[in-house]
């Protein structure tokens, strides 16, 4: 395993009106650059769901006890849900559209700025909805574990997911037992490559064939207790090989010990170890992890690769606090990278194993830290 090092973000900002430039400035790499030609799709990827305002308390030695009050360290807000994925898209310089429903409170507003100015998301598939209050999620940070609790009124009555998605390269998706999402089928109709992932079964049924807009999917992102449930097998490698009956490319995430992946086109398998780190908050990690193998896929990477970049991105963001304010950029990969190179003690192979970093970062990224990315608190705004 490689040591990591405590990285904070860059300073966001930029003109609405210029959205994609501006998340490619904030980037300041295009994974894609070598592919990119005239007639490709405006979008690198489009993602769907619900954006809901997290408040996230940090620096609890442990769980809060009943009838006590606990101080937390420290604090911070910042768009959660759906924006912790676009927000790590976009950071690792893909150009991201959204459509979500928006509440008309201050909350709200917060959260669009954030994504639209901050973060150079595309937000035209998106909506405010009158009268909704934005749905909020407060989760406390202790012992490299959280606890979290929501509360939303009911949701639009309407999705905001158009039936006719933006044309993009890729789309990720949240799969629901039991129930089609008519836009996945539509945009893989349109050569959209789908990822997708899949939550808790609360039904306890963990029937494959509930998830039936896995039949549109290229690659498929469970953790290992999902992965067994839904195949019956007793080892997360083994379920991830029976998945492949199902979607050309499983990826079974690990936890502590990295992930494991088939590719049933190629006949690949890669398993990438994961980086030991000192975790602050877990919030949003599934969704770093699934943005940066996204990125490696569609900039036509080995399977490996790919999971490594994942990986890393996922280590890097637990370090700090929020969901969509801990993924990291190419700026805090940059400044891991070189500094696990100068490490007397970094063995060779890891170092290897990670050297498909080297053309991608710019000698101009190594800058000094720490950095900020944006203001973490509602009501301040942003410095330049």
């Amino acid at each position: 395993m490689m040591p990591s090092h405590a990285i904070a973000g860059e300073e966001t900002g930029g003109d609405p009106e210029h959205l994609t430039q501006t998340a490619r400035h904030q980037a300041q790499v295009d994974p894609l650059a070598a592919l990119r030609a005239p007639g490709d799709p405006p979008w690198d990827v489009y993602l769907t769901g619900t954006v809901f305002l997290d408040i996230v308390f940090t620096g609890l030695d442990t769980a809060p006890v009943r009838g006590t009050e606990s101080w937390a360290r420290g604090m911070g807000s910042s768009p959660g849900g759906v924006a912790n994925m676009a927000a790590a898209l976009a950071r690792l310089g893909l150009r991201t559209s959204l459509a979500a429903a928006f509440g008309d409170d201050h909350y709200g507003e917060y959260c669009w700025d954030a994504l639209a100015r901050g973060e150079g998301i595309d937000l035209t598939p998106s909506r405010t909805v009158p009268g909704w209050h934005s749905p909020v999620t407060v989760s406390m940070a202790y012992e490299g574990e959280r606890t979290m609790i929501s509360h939303g009124h009911e949701p639009p009555p309407e999705e905001p997911a158009p039936d006719c998605p933006p044309p993009a390269r890729a789309a990720v998706a949240s799969l629901t037992p039991g129930r089609r999402a008519p836009w996945i089928a539509q945009a893989a109709r349109e050569g959209t490559r789908i990822f997708a992932d899949v939550g808790w079964d609360d039904t306890g049924a963990w029937d494959l064939s509930g998830l039936a807009d896995l039949e549109h999917c290229e690659a498929f992102l469970p953790n290992a207790e999902e992965a067994m449930r839904y195949t019956g097998s007793t080892c997360p490698k083994a379920a991830a090989h029976a998945l492949t009956e199902h979607v050309p490319v499983a990826v079974v995430t690990l936890g502590a010990e990295g992930a494991y992946a088939v590719d049933r086109r190629t006949g690949e398998t890669a398993e990438v170890p994961a980086i030991a780190v000192e975790a602050l908050d877990p919030t949003g990690a599934g969704d770093v992890f699934v943005a940066g193998f996204v990125t490696g896929t569609l900039a036509g990477w080995p399977l490996a690769d790919r999971l490594a970049l994942a990986g890393l991105t996922a280590a890097l963001s637990v370090q700090e606090f929020g969901g969509s304010l801990s993924a990291p950029g190419w700026s805090e990969i940059g400044a891991w990278w070189r500094r696990v190179q100068s490490l007397d003690t970094q063995n060779p192979a890891a170092l290897r194993r990670y050297s498909f970093l080297d053309p991608l970062i710019p000698a101009h990224l190594d800058r000094p830290w720490p950095l900020r990315r944006a203001v973490p608190t509602i009501g301040f705004g942003r410095t330049t």
